[in-house]
């Protein structure tokens, strides 16, 4: 195991250049950067030294991979090849940093666009490998290290100030960093899902040699007590959203298992018919429990000679005395068994629990001796080696499942440029888990940090359970609160305002009538259509009434999440301020804006426009409503979508023309300015005819929509946006 001065005085990344020696166990050991004060220049050099620390430790990972073929091999169903992970990383730096203007432009928008999305198991997310072409694994490092020569030379030049704070221009940077550290450990399950034939050992990454009969397991009296979190921007640490704000609980006295639950105590149940018995399964878990052909954990190999254990890069003789490692599924029907069993109220910990066991033991203050930050093993040890208080592994070797669903404190934002992270786990889907594994770093146990997965998911992950007779939640508000996404669900789904027509319904029926109207098009048996910029999904939903197949894209996974949302619940409920403090409750459906018949036309992803993906071609029409005045760059949208329309088809853009620096650099502008040598206006029309007039003729000009935006009861926002109408040339 290393210290924290041992750390600190890793020298193999030489922090000028970043360009490393050997890459050795120490420097897989660190510690995430003070962001509250400091010497300027030394805190640069601190950032750039875990920056590159970071991106080297994540390329060593896929050393373990055998050959680049293992590359291509899908871990499992729910996730796309390694390939996509390794760039993914490399690809959220330049994503970010472009978002964030630090970036002047894309280092490749080929892999930056095929390695931005499909993270996490959501219904937008595209698994289906024809629609890729992978780059190969020798594109990808060298794009890695384009991006880490772009990402040392910011580090190098940007000017900031102390405290780095969510504003600072180095909060992307360390955004970027916290990213990555949490796709090391998710990474190394994928690799741990790999047939073992397509890995190999590292002298990086050892497993554990200790190995045993496990403990007798005990429940120890945790008192009661308060949970008070006042997590405020600027933090001495990195945070991500889901850490900010306020909340505040009493816990009444429960007991706790003071090991977590190891193979051995876990083989009980599935000796016992535990996978076989539905009534230990909630719905949900007798749904996965029926569709997985194991009836026992994930990483459980069952020879001729005994069961294994599947590690990241071999498989060994069952240890019995470390850690189950399981899904939440599998750990609650683990704790209904063993109430069954006991007559005991036992069950899974609330997060608040845990956060009440961990003062308890005050583990935050035994890290040192803790499995995890890659400072002991890359596996799992016994679960009776590291101690804090009375317990066992209150923070490390793996995660621990709760029973509570993810869910926003008091107080919370969204952070701009990510605001996709948390917003979609807000669906009673995504279970909180708790304390790290051997591999968490960084951000992930730093004692704020908030992760939650699908309860069907595996990490290095398992759990302790409790005796306790109190009541927990397990569901929260389903009402979208966030401002700017409530906002849009009332400017698309929500009342008409002042005698105008809902502004997604009579753009939608426009697009339908000028089809309609199109001899091309009409003769068509079926059409499709893809709506670029759709928003939370309205017109995309009325369009699928005439159109056959309906594509809606959208930059804003939070937007994305919604029309999704509606498609697959058939509503969507949401809160919009009345006056102040005061807030109006609010539902819609799909049956009653008559939608329903035809909401299965549609299909919802995120996308950046900008740099869409090769398989979003072939439309008999699209349409863009006020997005050229969002697009960070709007002629690289105008000057390619001509590729996505098939001959004779239609693009129809809706704008109104509001060019705001805060969106779209004013070079970036098509249009609305003084050309700098004539000094003559350059209008948005013009800018038009000038981006599309090579592949396009405008065939209507002269019609326009206006829109009502709702900010409160008594304050509205009026736009008109004009309707272009563009015919390809054959």
């Amino acid at each position: 195991m290393f210290s924290r001065e041992e750390v600190s005085k890793s020298t193999n990344f030489d922090v000028i250049t970043g360009n490393k020696a050997t890459l050795n166990r120490e420097d897989l050991v660190t510690q995430t950067p003070y962001l509250l004060s400091g010497d300027i220049e030394e805190k640069r050099q601190e950032i750039k030294r875990y920056f590159n620390q970071t991106f080297e430790a994540y390329e060593s990972l896929f050393e373990t991979l055998k050959d680049d073929s293992a590359f291509y091999e899908r871990p499992c169903s729910l996730r796309h090849p390694l390939i996509f992970y390794f760039g993914h990383t490399a690809t959220f730096f330049t994503n970010k940093l472009m978002l964030a203007k630090l970036l002047p432009q894309r280092i490749n928008p080929k892999i930056e666009s095929m390695c931005a999305i499909g993270v996490d198991e959501m219904s937008w997310d595209d698994l289906n490998d024809e629609h890729y072409e992978w780059p190969t694994a020798s594109e990808v490092r060298a794009y890695r290290q384009e991006v880490k020569a772009a990402v040392n030379e910011l580090i190098d030049t940007v000017k900031f100030t102390m405290p780095i704070d969510w504003q600072s221009p180095l909060w992307p940077v360390m955004m970027g960093i916290e990213h990555e550290r949490i796709h090391l450990e998710t990474s190394s399950v994928l690799i741990r899902q790999l047939p073992i034939s397509s890995v190999q050992e590292s002298e990086l990454y050892p497993i554990c040699p200790n190995t045993g009969e496990a403990p007798q397991n005990d429940l120890i009296k945790v008192p009661a007590g308060r949970v008070d979190i006042n997590h405020l921007d600027p933090a001495p640490t990195y945070g991500w959203d889901n850490e900010y704000g306020q909340h505040h609980a009493q816990v009444e006295e429960f007991k706790a298992a003071k090991f977590v639950v190891s193979n051995q105590e876990y083989l009980d149940f599935v000796e016992d018919g535990g996978y076989k018995t539905a009534r230990y399964w909630d719905d949900e878990g007798n749904r996965w429990r029926e569709f997985t052909p194991d009836k026992h954990p994930t990483f459980w190999v069952n020879k001729s000679d005994g069961w294994y254990l599947r590690c990241m890069t071999k498989e060994i003789p069952m240890p019995w005395n470390w850690p189950v490692e399981v899904n939440q599924l599998e750990a609650n029907a683990f704790c209904n068994w063993k109430a069954e069993k006991t007559g005991k109220p036992i069950r899974l910990p609330s997060e608040d629990e845990y956060y009440r066991l961990r003062e308890h033991s005050d583990v935050l203050n035994h890290l040192d001796s803790a499995n995890l930050n890659l400072q002991k093993y890359a596996s799992s040890t016994p679960v009776n080696e590291s101690q804090a208080g009375d317990f066992y592994d209150v923070m490390g070797n793996v995660w621990q499942w709760t029973l509570t669903p993810i869910y926003p404190f008091e107080g919370f934002k969204v952070h701009p440029l990510y605001d996709d992270f948390t917003m979609p786990t807000f669906d009673n889907k995504h279970n909180i888990f708790t304390g790290g594994s051997w591999i968490s770093t960084g951000n992930e146990i730093n004692g704020q940090s908030r992760y939650a997965f699908r309860r069907h998911f595996f990490q290095h992950a398992g759990f302790r359970y409790i005796e306790s007779e109190a009541q927990v939640q397990t569901e929260f508000s389903t009402y979208e609160t966030d401002l700017a996404v409530a906002q849009y669900c009332e400017f698309h789904y929500g009342d008409r305002y002042f005698d105008v027509d809902n502004y997604a319904k009579a753009y939608a029926n426009k697009a339908i009538s000028v089809a309609k109207e199109d001899a091309d098009l009409a003769a068509k048996e079926k059409l499709s259509i893809l709506e670029v910029g759709c928003s939370v999904g309205r017109a995309s939903y009325e369009m699928a009434k005439h159109f056959d197949e309906v594509t809606g894209l959208d930059f804003s996974a939070r937007f994305i999440q919604i029309a999704n949302q509606m498609q697959n619940n058939g509503e969507i409920k949401y809160t919009i301020p009345q006056e102040g403090e005061i807030m109006d409750f609010k539902s819609q459906t799909l049956k009653d804006l008559g939608l329903a018949d035809t909401a299965h036309r549609c299909l919802f992803m995120q996308q950046d426009a900008c740099n869409m993906k090769s398989r979003f071609t072939g439309y008999d029409m699209v349409v863009a409503s006020n997005l050229i005045e969002r697009a960070y760059e709007p002629a690289k949208f105008l000057n390619s979508i001509h590729e996505r329309i098939n001959d004779n088809g239609l693009l129809m853009i809706l704008s109104d023309y509001s060019w705001k620096e805060e969106y779209t650099e004013k070079e970036n502008w098509i249009g609305g300015y003084k050309d700098a040598q004539s000094g003559e206006n350059v209008t948005s029309i013009e800018g038009l005819h000038n981006q599309l007039g090579e592949h396009f003729e405008c065939i209507s000009d002269d019609t326009s929509i206006p829109s009502i935006l709702r900010v409160t009861s008594r304050n509205f926002t009026i736009n008109d946006s004009q309707v272009t109408i563009w015919k390809k040339k054959s």
